[in-house]
């Protein structure tokens, strides 16, 4: 059983903006839009690196999505799905606001 693991504080975050952040020895990438945390892992399987949360964010076809800084596929920030190439995914992690701290939970 996942529990939710206090990541930061909230005003650690910068809105419309990514941040990684070492999560049980996984590297997530953290994107604060609206009044949301979405959480991905911060690997991109195209570009082979850990950079998804230096990424652009933004709106693609209705869809919050991220591009990778790399090779800039995009993708979902909820499904983790990339809107370039199909059955390319990254991870996503349930996460949650509560108390002005950003919870993540891990599998």
């Amino acid at each position: 059983m996942s529990d939710f693991i206090k990541v930061c504080n909230l005003d650690d975050l910068i809105k419309d903006s990514g941040v990684a952040a070492l999560v049980n020895n996984v590297q997530v990438a953290l994107f604060y839009i609206g009044d949301e945390v979405f959480a991905l892992n911060n690997f991109d399987p195209i570009g082979q690196a850990y950079v998804m949360s230096r990424g652009m964010i933004g709106d693609l076809k209705g869809q919050l999505m991220v591009a990778s800084p790399l090779q800039k596929q995009h993708y979902n920030l909820q499904t983790g799905e990339c809107m370039d190439i199909e059955g390319v995914q990254i991870p996503t992690y349930e996460s949650k606001i509560e108390d002005s701290a950003v919870w993540v939970k891990m599998p």
